[in-house]
C-alpha cells in the first residue's frame, strides 16, 4: 500500500483555545508517528477564529522536536506573503535543527492577483463519477472575492507597495538559494545561511491544472493535488502535472500526493455523527474566508439549513470519506486508483481531540491490512 500522511490545521474546537489546539497538534503528531504515518504537514491560514496554524514555520519546529522520525513540513507556505530568502532561511533553520526530516511545500496562495477583481465564474459543469470517484461541479470562487478577509490579509501580511514575483520565479529563486547558485539580475551572489545546501524536500501544492501544476512538472518537483479543497479539479491537476513533467535531479518520474478529508470510527453511524459539524465549518470558510471554531455534533444537529447555503458546501461534504475503517479504506483506494496517487495526505477534523486521534489510528491499522 502507498504511504499515508497527515495534514493538520490545528483546528480550534468550539469552547476551546489556541493553546489547546496547538497542544493537541503536538499530541497528534506523536501519535500518528506511532501509527506509521509518513509525514506530518501543517497548513498556513490567517485571520481564522477556528484555526491555530497561522505560523506553520514555528509549529513545524515544535512538531519536529516532539517527534523522532516522521517527516514534518508545510502544506503549504503561502508564497505571496514571504520573500524567497525568508522562506529558505526559515526552512534552512528547521533543517539544521532536524536534518533530513523537513519538507518545504509551496503554494501560490497569498499572492495579490489583479485577476481576483476580474474573476469570472467557472462555466457550469455537471457532477461526474469517474471509475467510482465523485468529481463534483466546481465551486464558484467569485463568491469569495468580496470577503473583507481578502483585503485585510493584503493589508496585514504584505508591506505597502510590495510586488510579489510570479510563482515560477519564486520557485526558481528558492531552488537557487538552496543549491547555492543564486545570482540577482545585477549579477550579485547571495548565500542563505542557514538554507544553502539544506536537505529539504521541496514540493508544490495545487488545486487546479494551472500554474502550480505546470511549475511543479516543468521543474521535476513532487506535486500535491488538493482533492479535499477543490475536488472538481483534481483530475485536471494531476494530468497537467504529469503532462508537464520533466525529469530532474530530484525526480526521474512524476510523484503525486493527493489530499483527502476523512473521519473514521468503529461504525459508519458513529463516523457520520463525528463528521456532522463539517458542513457548518466549511460554510464559514465559503462565506467569510474565516473558519469558525469547530462546532459540536449537537450544534450541527440543531442547525437548520437553507438549500442555497447547502449548495455552498455540497462539493466538499460529498467528497469526504466518512465511515468505518473498511468503508473509508475502500473509498481512499478508489481515490488512489483514479488519480494514480503515490501517496495520500489525510486531514481529519473532529470536535473532540480523542476522536481525531482514534480516527487516524483506525485508518492506519486498516490501511496496513490492505
Amino acid at each position: 500500500m502507498i504511504p499515508l500522511s497527515v495534514l493538520d490545521l490545528a483546528p480550534i474546537p468550539a469552547g476551546g483555545t489556541p493553546s489547546l489546539a496547538l497542544r493537541s497538534t503536538l499530541d497528534l503528531a506523536r501519535r500518528t508517528e506511532e501509527f506509521g504515518y509518513h509525514r506530518y504537514w501543517l497548513a498556513e491560514h490567517h485571520l481564522a477564529p477556528g484555526v491555530a496554524s497561522s505560523a506553520p514555520q514555528v509549529l513545524i519546529g515544535a512538531v519536529a522536536a516532539a517527534t523522532e522520525r516522521i517527516r514534518v513540513g508545510s502544506g503549504a507556505v503561502q508564497t505571496g506573503h514571504w520573500t524567497p530568502l525568508a522562506i529558505v532561511e526559515q526552512f534552512g533553520t528547521l533543517d539544521a535543527l532536524h536534518p533530513g526530516r523537513i519538507d518545504l511545500g509551496l503554494g501560490r496562495s497569498g499572492k495579490r492577483r489583479r485577476e481576483q477583481s476580474l474573476h469570472r465564474p467557472a462555466p457550469p459543469r455537471e457532477a461526474a463519477v469517474v471509475d467510482g470517484l465523485l468529481i463534483p461541479p466546481p465551486f464558484d470562487q467569485s463568491a469569495l472575492a468580496g470577503s473583507p478577509v481578502v483585503s485585510l490579509m493584503g493589508t496585514l501580511l504584505q508591506q505597502p507597495g510590495a510586488d510579489t514575483p510570479g510563482f515560477a520565479e519564486l520557485v526558481d529563486d528558492i531552488a537557487a538559494l538552496i543549491d547555492g547558485s543564486y545570482r540577482s539580475r545585477e549579477g550579485h551572489v547571495a548565500h542563505a545561511m542557514p538554507g544553502e545546501n539544506a536537505d529539504l524536500e521541496v514540493w508544490v501544492l495545487g488545486s487546479s491544472g494551472g500554474e502550480s501544476a505546470q511549475v511543479a512538472g516543468e521543474r521535476g518537483l513532487p506535486f500535491a493535488a488538493n482533492y479535499h479543497v477543490a475536488p472538481s479539479h483534481v483530475l485536471e491537476a494531476v494530468t497537467a502535472y504529469r503532462t508537464a513533467f520533466q525529469p530532474s535531479k530530484v525526480l526521474d518520474e512524476p510523484f503525486v500526493m493527493v489530499s483527502a478529508d476523512a473521519v473514521v470510527a468503529p461504525t459508519d453511524e458513529e463516523a457520520r455523527e463525528l463528521a456532522s459539524p463539517y458542513p457548518l465549518w466549511v460554510h464559514s470558510i465559503r462565506t467569510r474566508l474565516a473558519a469558525i471554531p469547530y462546532p459540536t455534533p449537537s450544534a450541527a444537529a440543531a442547525h437548520v439549513w437553507d438549500p442555497a447555503d447547502w449548495t455552498l458546501v455540497a462539493d466538499r461534504v460529498d467528497t469526504r470519506f466518512v465511515g468505518s475503517p473498511r468503508t473509508v479504506v475502500e473509498g481512499l483506494e478508489v481515490l488512489r486508483r483514479v488519480t494514480g496517487a503515490d501517496e495520500l495526505l489525510i486531514t481529519t477534523i473532529t470536535h473532540d481531540h480523542a476522536d481525531r486521534v482514534r480516527s487516524y489510528e483506525l485508518l492506519a491499522a486498516e490501511w496496513a491490512r490492505g
